[in-house]
């Protein structure tokens, strides 16, 4: 066996262990990278100057996040404080209850998938994260843990979006 074998060898179950060190939230990245503005049927994401209402959401290692509903006005900017008073990695994201479900679904065949969305915030035990959104859209939505396992233990929430008066 030469030397350059035995080297790829060597470094084969680091690389096995390295995509599992960047799983669903363990990038924290959001805060330096411009925000994307991307329009969604829930809104569209917004700087944190626009904000003009900030709403704590407690999420917690029983599965719940409190408060689990939302009351918005069409065209209101939000600073969605996700607080993880856990001892376990929790997320929120915001979408159609169906793309949530589907979401949660893929997390429990991936659970390593990443990614990083402005509707998203991934927090680890005992930090805080946030989403920056306007909802310019009226209707019923929602905001999950996406964590494989949170959804289906009930760690969900929903947003009500009031059309403008």
């Amino acid at each position: 066996m030469t030397l350059k074998t035995r080297r790829t060898l060597l470094a084969l179950p680091l690389v096995l262990v390295l995509p599992r060190a960047f799983a669903h939230g363990d990038q924290h990245t959001k805060a330096n990278a411009p925000v994307v503005k991307e329009q969604k049927p829930w809104g569209i994401a917004a700087e944190p100057a626009k904000a003009r209402r900030t709403v704590d959401i407690r999420m917690s290692d029983d599965m719940k996040m409190t408060p689990n509903h939302l009351d918005v006005r069409e065209g209101d900017t939000l600073r969605i404080r996700a607080i993880n008073v856990g001892k376990v990695l929790h997320e929120i994201v915001i979408g159609t209850g169906d793309e949530l479900k589907a979401h949660a679904e893929m997390m429990l065949k991936f659970p390593n998938m990443q990614h990083e969305e402005p509707y998203m915030a991934h927090v680890a035990a005992g930090q805080r994260g946030e989403i920056v959104w306007t909802f310019n859209r009226p209707g019923d939505f929602e905001f999950a843990c996406l964590i494989a396992g949170h959804f289906s233990a009930g760690m969900r929430g929903t947003i009500r979006v009031n059309p403008k008066a």
